[in-house]
């Protein structure tokens, strides 16, 4: 029998028939140490170590108090690296097992930390420093999703057919590569009141996010930006001489790429639209309350409720089983794709980014999709079955996805079987990674994805606080 969803069996979960069926008992008996040695750790939070010992104290799974003990310091231990330049905090923070700062990554692997921020001071820096150093990054260049720590470097992508800079890593247009920026500096705002990041710099980030936001709606034109590079992989660049496919300029935005950093089909990516939506929004709150810069504000509201008319109108789709659900991309002349992809922004992290609720009926008839056999790259297998993308290929199944539902699910059975689920498919070494084959746990990518270590310990930690008995 096939399963489309396991919300739709609920009952089934709980009775530990889904457990059994994909082997989630523990067969360890021992923990080895895998975290980075103390000496050797980058940065080092007392309220985050306090955090760690307390969930291992509380919880009596040991193996998922040793998982939360390497993974969710993982971003600290060893992405770090804060620095001051003119007695101004600016913290640079890798990938992982990549020498460059994504702005999309950078930021997600420190949100978790934000609630420790009031308890320690030199984190509530550490994080300052990356908002200081993401605004400056934008101010180089809008359009680019990935900068390297030295401005004079030119690496590996630097023959791209598009408008490189030294100390640019990927130019890559991402719409959520300046959403996550202001995510955070919302975020940071909202926690300390603290207003030394938002100065002119930061103000000069928000008219540049602006000023490219509206250029990439297409409506005059193209727009400055293009890309091209030399590759054998069709999804690593941009078709139709460098722009992308064409798109009718109804009031969306185009983004060259998804989160995954390959290439979309259709332009108007929805989930980076509607994320667009949430933070302009927020940048608007922040220039009003902080910056007194009204008339910015004002802009950055205007468009807001453009896009989002726009998403109403283009963006929702009839699927002949699903009924009205958010499709992924569309061109603003009819044509639409149907999937998700494992990578954030996607349809099924939208109430993670307040995009929308939780409850919503369109979000929920679009989740029933995302989690069944009729989205292309949602795969099942003996070992697990969840969410994968293009990016990687078939039958590879992303731990961050299999995160993303269990922080936006509303059904506390799912919740406990995506932990458990993330619990069995570590491949015995202590820590999540970019994918796994869905067959075979130990068939997988990335061995150190910092992101994926983090937001699977911002889940634990979640669990913990508000529903610790589904860690039991």
């Amino acid at each position: 029998m096939k399963r489309r969803t396991f919300i739709q069996h609920a009952a089934v979960l709980g009775t530990g028939i889904w457990a059994s069926k994909f082997s989630l008992a523990s067969t360890r008996s021992d923990y080895p140490v895998v975290r980075i040695p103390k000496s050797q750790r980058h940065f080092s939070s007392e309220p985050v170590e306090r955090a760690i010992e307390t969930f291992q104290q509380q919880v009596k799974d040991k193996e998922l108090g040793w998982l939360f003990g390497n993974c969710f310091p993982n971003t600290l231990d060893t992405t770090v690296f804060p620095e001051q330049q003119n007695g101004k905090p600016y913290t640079y923070v890798i990938t992982g097992d990549i020498d460059a700062m994504w702005l999309r990554d950078s930021c997600a692997q420190v949100w978790p930390y934000l609630p420790f921020m009031k308890e320690d001071r030199k984190l509530q820096q550490l994080i300052a420093g990356l908002v200081n150093k993401q605004s400056q990054c934008i101010n180089i260049d809008p359009y680019a999703n990935a900068f390297y720590n030295d401005p004079t470097r030119v690496g590996e992508w630097g023959s791209d057919h598009t408008d490189m800079k030294p100390g640019i890593h990927e130019r890559k247009w991402e719409i959520d590569s300046l959403c996550y920026t202001i995510r955070l500096a919302h975020g940071y705002w909202s926690a300390t009141h603290d207003k030394s990041p938002f100065d002119a710099v930061w103000i000069e980030a928000q008219r540049n996010i602006l000023k490219t936001f509206k250029e990439q709606q297409r409506k005059e034109s193209l727009g400055p930006y293009r890309f091209e590079r030399t590759t054998a992989r069709g999804s690593d660049t941009l078709q139709v001489d460098g722009y992308g496919y064409p798109v009718n300029p109804v009031g969306l935005i185009c983004s060259g790429f998804r989160p995954s950093d390959d290439a979309t089909l259709l332009s108007f990516l929805i989930p980076s639209n509607l994320f667009a939506v949430v933070s302009l929004r927020q940048s608007a709150a922040l220039l009003t309350e902080i910056a007194n810069e009204q008339a910015l504000a004002d802009e950055m509201l205007k468009l807001a409720a453009e896009v989002e008319t726009a998403i109403n109108q283009y963006g929702i789709i009839d699927h002949p089983l699903h009924g009205r659900i958010y499709a992924y991309e569309v061109d603003g002349f009819g044509s639409f794709i149907t999937m998700d992809d494992a990578n954030i922004p996607s349809l099924l992290s939208l109430p993670y980014l307040d995009a929308v609720e939780a409850s919503d009926p369109i979000y929920q008839r679009t989740r029933a999709f995302i989690l069944s056999e009729n989205n292309p790259f949602f795969f099942q297998g003996s070992a697990a079955e969840g969410i994968g993308g293009p990016h990687i290929g078939r039958d590879m199944i992303w731990p961050m996805a299999i995160t993303m539902r269990g922080l936006t699910s509303t059904d506390e059975n799912e919740m406990r079987a995506c932990i458990k689920l993330l619990k069995s498919t570590h491949g015995d070494t202590g820590f999540m990674h970019e994918s796994f084959h869905k067959d075979d746990p130990k068939k997988f990518t990335r061995k150190w994805f910092a992101w994926a270590n983090t937001l699977f310990g911002e889940f634990l930690w979640k669990t913990y606080k508000e529903k610790p008995y589904l860690l039991k």
